[in-house]
C-alpha cells in the first residue's frame, strides 16, 4: 500500500499506484496520478478518462484495451477508437494508464 498527498489529504493507493477507493477520485487527484505517469493532461486525455469513468459506472468493470478501443470508437468516432491514437495519449498502455488516472481498478488481463 502507498499514499499520495494532495490538498492536505492522504489518498491510499495499492502497490501499483491505483486508488484503493474509487470514491476518493477527483480531477486534482487525477492530475497527480497523471504526473506520476509522466503525462501532461490535455482535453484528449480527459475525454478518455471521462469515458472510462462513465463506462465503469455503467458496467462496474475497467475495460481491457481491446474493449476500450472498440467502445471509444463507437462513442467518439473511429479516429479516436484505435490503438495508435490511444497509445499516443497513454504510451504505457491505454487501459492500464488511463484507468489509473481515472481512479479505477487495474483492468482485468493487464500485466
Amino acid at each position: 500500500m502507498g499514499t499520495i498527498s494532495i490538498n492536505g489529504k492522504s489518498i491510499e493507493t495499492d502497490e501499483e499506484g491505483y486508488l484503493t477507493n474509487i470514491g476518493d477520485w477527483d480531477r486534482d487527484i487525477a492530475g497527480e496520478l497523471a504526473k506520476s505517469e509522466n503525462i501532461d493532461m490535455t482535453e484528449s486525455h480527459w475525454e478518455v478518462v471521462d469515458f472510462l469513468r462513465e463506462y465503469y459506472q455503467e458496467y462496474q468493470i475497467a475495460p481491457a484495451v481491446r474493449v476500450l478501443t472498440k467502445a471509444i470508437g463507437k462513442k467518439l468516432g473511429p479516429e479516436k477508437g484505435n490503438s495508435k491514437y490511444l497509445y499516443e495519449l497513454f504510451p504505457y498502455g491505454p487501459a492500464k494508464q488511463a484507468c489509473k488516472i481515472a481512479g479505477l481498478p487495474k483492468p482485468t488481463g493487464c500485466i
